[in-house]
């Protein structure tokens, strides 16, 4: 007999909140991603220069090409053998929105448990054991959670040390969601 996702709803709450927590553990507590992000030397000067020019918060690439054909440009090849190449996330001004971010990362646990508990409905009845559950449930929480970060290394220039703390992360989450849903999945009667 299958599992409906009706039936997995506090699963799937827990789940989130308990992935959502040992996030804020990862982030406050053990702090291995502060080294992350490094200082540019000259924060001020290109603070100030990006301030004058006026850009908007939004993402942006230097040297910037709209298309991948404007890269057979000899002055755009001299841009980027010049350099710097640089990706630039420009944010909105103040202290970052803490609530709002954390309410954010609450639903990304909650949407994420709710995608893993789909894979469950599907693949796993309620007289799967417990091991069994354990496992499909940690492989679809891995990829649901770590998977997708690769790319960034691959094409956005993320330090690769950085990309591997990302799946450390994942192996957590992923562990933390398929032990809530190994505990209160439910079973044949």
């Amino acid at each position: 007999m299958g599992v409906s996702i009706i039936e997995l709803w506090l699963p799937i709450l827990l789940s989130g909140l308990f992935a959502w927590i040992a996030s804020a553990l990862i982030h406050m507590v053990i702090k291995y991603h502060n080294t992350d992000y490094k200082k540019l030397n000259d924060e001020d000067g290109i603070s100030n220069a990006i301030e004058q020019s006026g850009d908007k918060p939004g993402f942006y690439t230097l040297p910037h090409c709209a298309d991948f054909n404007e890269m057979n440009d000899p002055a755009v090849q001299a841009r980027f053998k010049k350099g710097p190449i640089a990706i630039v996330t420009v944010m909105n001004n103040g202290l970052p929105p803490m609530g709002k971010l954390l309410i954010q990362q609450f639903l990304f646990f909650v949407i994420g448990s709710l995608l893993v508990a789909v894979i469950g409905c599907l693949t796993l009845s309620k007289s799967a054991v417990a091991v069994d559950i354990f496992q499909v449930l940690f492989v679809a929480g891995f990829m649901c959670f770590g998977w997708a970060s690769i790319p960034y290394s691959i094409w956005f220039g993320h330090p690769w040390l950085v990309t591997v703390k990302y799946l450390v992360d994942a192996v957590i989450y992923s562990a933390v969601i398929a032990a809530t849903y190994t505990w209160l999945w439910p079973s044949a009667v």
